[in-house]
């Protein structure tokens, strides 16, 4: 397997097995398989029928594994109850080993698929499923919630850095120009002026399940927190044709014409990091990171 990312951890199953049965033995006989994912930060692998052992294989900044483990510990528990569609929150947290130095997770399992992106018009009832959902995720109402990483500006400086150093990186590959001042443009928008409210933060295909074509359950939380519910708006340019587009933007009871246009400035902005670091090592997502570019840019000129 290629690796995606430089000092990520070779993490396989016999890691898993004895982490399990010096931890919580009664779960250690259960039938282990790793889960292939698109996912790029946990190796994933399915316990028994109900469960799946989530561990990360990397850490970006020291310490920063730990809280947000503890954050999905914390709080995804209580955020269950307020919605409607199942969502991986954890039964069990592991701890660092001498074999493993990072916590790690055990959720509950659910069953569907990863959607594709649309072809035809087969999302209109999913369109307004995922819209219903961020309806009830964003007028949860629970005190004191940690801020998420992405419900910041889009102006704010290491975001803006960032994202100016991956338009550069792809010299040849993208319109420079055009995408540059489409991003001046997006990220100088007026931010979101109400309270803040609970966002998922990672609202892409890989963390949503379907089955015949109606949300399932909606997985991996490790960005939730308070903040603009902007970023949360990405699903639109990751998965949708323009029709289930305006489905899902019609059904969103909170997004004024502002928010929407910031949420394309994330579709853009994660797409756009996205792009030359996954290029060779992650094809899904790199395809994945090319169709949000191309949506945000013909939607944008569609209506300006």
């Amino acid at each position: 397997m290629v690796k995606m990312h430089e000092n990520e951890l070779e993490i396989d199953k016999c890691l898993v097995r004895s982490l399990l049965k010096s931890q919580c033995p009664q779960w250690a006989d259960l039938s282990l398989s790793q889960v292939q994912s698109s996912g790029t930060d946990n190796a994933l692998f399915r316990l028994g029928t109900e469960y799946v052992v989530r561990l990360p294989r990397i850490e970006w900044e020291s310490g920063s594994i730990e809280i947000k483990i503890n954050k999905e510990y914390m709080w995804l528990p209580k955020i269950a109850k307020y919605l409607n569609v199942p969502i991986s929150f954890p039964v069990f947290k592991g701890n660092p080993s001498k074999d493993y130095p990072y916590s790690w997770l055990i959720v509950q399992w659910e069953e569907g698929h990863n959607p594709d992106f649309e072809n035809q018009n087969e999302y209109k009832m999913l369109a307004k499923d995922l819209a219903d959902f961020l309806n009830d995720f964003h007028k949860i109402n629970l005190k004191n919630g940690p801020t998420s990483r992405r419900g910041i500006r889009l102006s704010e400086n290491e975001l803006n850095v960032e994202t100016k150093k991956a338009i550069s990186e792809l010299n040849g590959e993208i319109n420079i120009p055009l995408i540059s001042a489409l991003w001046e443009e997006l990220s100088n928008i007026a931010y979101w002026n109400k309270e803040p409210v609970w966002i998922h933060g990672d609202f892409l295909p890989g963390n949503i399940l379907i089955q015949d074509n109606r949300l399932k359950a909606v997985l991996d939380f490790t960005d939730i927190g308070i903040g603009d519910p902007a970023c949360d708006l990405v699903i639109a340019w990751a998965l949708f044709n323009p029709s289930s587009r305006r489905i899902f933007k019609e059904n969103l009871e909170f997004i004024d014409d502002e928010t929407w246009e910031r949420g394309r400035g994330w579709a853009l902005s994660i797409a756009l990091i996205m792009l030359p670091y996954y290029k060779l090592s992650n094809p899904t997502l790199a395809v994945l990171a090319r169709r949000m570019i191309a949506n945000v840019l013909s939607d944008w000129h569609e209506h300006h």
